[in-house]
């Protein structure tokens, strides 16, 4: 009878076992063919040793005047130089050159069929479509029919946090590719920081002060850009702000990207969501209650 008892618990931790391990191998699956190829830690590894080419666009000239500032200002772990598309082309099968390139539309395909910028790290690889290189990270900048853009502020931060976040995978690949940049939403603390943001890129129910203090007691800045980017000259250490990528008057529809960094490149929060009618886009009080 023991013997019998003992043998239904020994298949019952078994069974258990076998199922955890489908599910996580399901999860995994999911998460694989949701997002372009996360890099293996020898890719990562190999990233270090390689010459970063920073691919300028051909046909946006505001993007290549802040990229290329930010670059020459941030960018310190690894060689780098400046390169055009046709270049691009010709490297990009090799492994010894790693690429900071303008993606557009490639990671986030919305049904209706509206595309987005995406500033992209990857490693050459000997992938035909680009889409599939090894990617160190990406972030979304813009929508890809935006015709003007009002983003360089957020470069500086952005080119910081690429390289941060290339040192993480190191050493957190596991979990950064389970959780993506929402990896970071966990450092959360702004009790004793000043939040800017874009006054124009707030939801309709978080566009004034007295609004947003009903669900987020810290202190905000509501903003032009010009604002925001003269606060961010003068370096303060308390400082952060909200980076939103959401659709121009061209696309009504699409998702929204919201982000917060402080100057120095760390990322506090990420999160992005599909607009609808009923939650329309800008950074919104539900965004506030996720990191007071």
């Amino acid at each position: 009878m023991k013997l019998t008892q003992m043998l239904r618990k020994i298949l019952a931790k078994l069974l258990i076992h076998k199922y955890s391990l489908i599910y996580m191998l399901i999860l995994l699956g999911f998460t694989a063919n949701a997002n372009p190829p996360l890099a293996s830690k020898q890719q990562i590894g190999m990233f270090k040793n390689s010459k970063t080419c920073i691919v300028l666009d051909n046909s946006n000239i505001s993007y290549n005047l802040f990229l290329t500032d930010a670059i020459k200002k941030y960018w310190k772990n690894t060689e780098f130089e400046f390169i055009d598309q046709l270049e691009f082309e010709k490297r990009r099968f090799n492994s010894n050159f790693s690429f900071l390139v303008l993606m557009k539309g490639v990671f986030d395909k919305d049904p209706s069929g509206i595309s987005y910028n995406y500033m992209s790290l990857v490693l050459g690889d000997a992938a035909r479509d680009v889409t599939n290189m090894p990617e160190i990270c990406s972030i979304p900048i813009s929508y890809s029919d935006e015709p003007t853009s009002d983003n360089g502020y957020a470069f500086p931060a952005i080119i910081q946090f690429m390289q941060k976040h290339a040192t993480n995978l190191e050493k957190k690949r596991f979990i950064i590719s389970m959780l993506g940049l929402k990896y970071y939403n966990h450092k959360i603390g702004f009790n004793n920081k000043v939040l800017l943001l874009n006054k124009d890129k707030v939801a309709a129910n978080a566009d004034s002060p007295g609004k947003i203090a009903t669900v987020y007691p810290y202190y905000i800045k509501l903003l032009t850009v010009a604002e925001i980017e003269a606060e961010i000259a003068t370096n303060p250490v308390n400082l952060v702000f909200n980076f939103h990528v959401g659709p121009t008057t061209v696309s009504g529809s699409g998702k929204c990207f919201e982000m917060i960094f402080d100057v120095e490149g760390n990322l506090y929060y990420y999160n992005y969501r599909k607009i609808t009618n009923d939650n329309p886009d800008g950074f919104n009080l539900k965004d506030f209650k996720h990191i007071k």
